[in-house]
């Protein structure tokens, strides 16, 4: 059986004509790495939706793009800072189509101010694979010391010192059991 492994991309790019190819191209050849070129036509559509869209009304052209797979979907999340830009106004008809063909989509505001619009896709019933577990990598603050090297105490007495007290226990046992 096939396993996955979540995935994550990143991608800061400023928005222009002839990026949204370049973008969508860049988005799709990640998808294949992971493979999951199923995805890579319904993400690369929304993608150029909403980059030709914050093309076309966003005063800061800046955005960030992220990806996340993690088994069974697949969510794509656009991120800007500018401040006129509207997704109940400007981007109306673009999220609309987003929303046709995606499973689920969303828009939110960050803690910065930055507005986020977000869709996913689900893999279908035979593409679904259960995850790899991950061992947790511990941080400088979660991770022990090694301790330093002590010296290991002596436990025992020596050897005839141990003898002694065995006979001293033996005549005590046998002067209990004599009083009985």
């Amino acid at each position: 059986m096939k396993t996955a492994v979540p995935c994550y991309y990143h991608l800061d790019v400023e928005v222009s004509p002839e990026r949204v190819g370049q973008v969508s191209r860049i988005l799709a050849a990640h998808l294949r790495y992971w493979d999951l070129e199923n995805l890579a036509d319904p993400v690369c559509r929304g993608a150029e939706l909403l980059l030709r869209a914050i093309d076309e009304h966003a005063t800061d052209k800046h955005t960030s793009i992220e990806m996340w797979w993690n088994g069974q979907h697949l969510i794509t999340a656009f991120g800007g800072d500018d401040p006129d830009l509207r997704p109940d106004q400007d981007l109306r008809s673009c999220l609309a189509d987003i929303a046709a063909m995606s499973d689920g989509w969303g828009c939110c505001a960050s803690d910065t101010g930055s507005k986020i619009i977000w869709f996913s896709q689900r893999a279908r019933a035979g593409q679904r694979v259960p995850l790899v577990p991950t061992a947790p990598a511990p941080t400088l603050r979660q991770g022990l010391q090694v301790p330093r090297e002590t010296p290991v105490a002596v436990l025992a007495a020596p050897a005839g010192a141990m003898d002694d007290m065995l006979a001293t226990a033996a005549a005590s046992d046998d002067a209990l059991e004599g009083s009985r």
